[in-house]
């Protein structure tokens, strides 16, 4: 199910290009266009669902498989061994602001803690 005002749907249904480094049939990996480390890669269930808040228990094996995606992600991007970032936003405040769910993917350089 994708909603047609979602730029993440758009992309995911190849109605927007981008620079796609994973894909099967539940997910959709691409480089990010601003880029907060050498290594940014966001990860998204091809299925739309809004935020964190909005995953229902018949979605955790599809958000399982973001975080499955980003594993081998990692190791295909060189970063595994060296350790990188997986981090979801949730909601404004958080700095979400495209609203599918999306696991960011951060390495390539030392990442301190806490983030801003």
């Amino acid at each position: 199910m994708n909603e047609p005002d979602c730029l993440f749907c758009k992309i995911s249904a190849g109605e927007i290009p981008a620079d796609i480094v994973y894909e099967d049939d539940k997910v959709l990996a691409f480089r990010d266009i601003a880029p907060k480390a050498p290594t940014h890669i966001l990860v998204i269930p091809k299925r739309h669902i809004a935020t964190i808040n909005n995953i229902r228990e018949e979605d955790a094996h599809d958000v399982g498989l973001l975080f499955a995606a980003a594993a081998v992600i990692a190791k295909q991007e060189d970063i595994a061994d060296e350790g990188y970032r997986a981090v979801m936003n949730c909601n404004e405040a958080a700095g979400q602001t495209v609203f599918h769910l999306h696991l960011h993917i951060l390495g390539g350089r030392s990442l301190d803690w806490p983030p801003g």
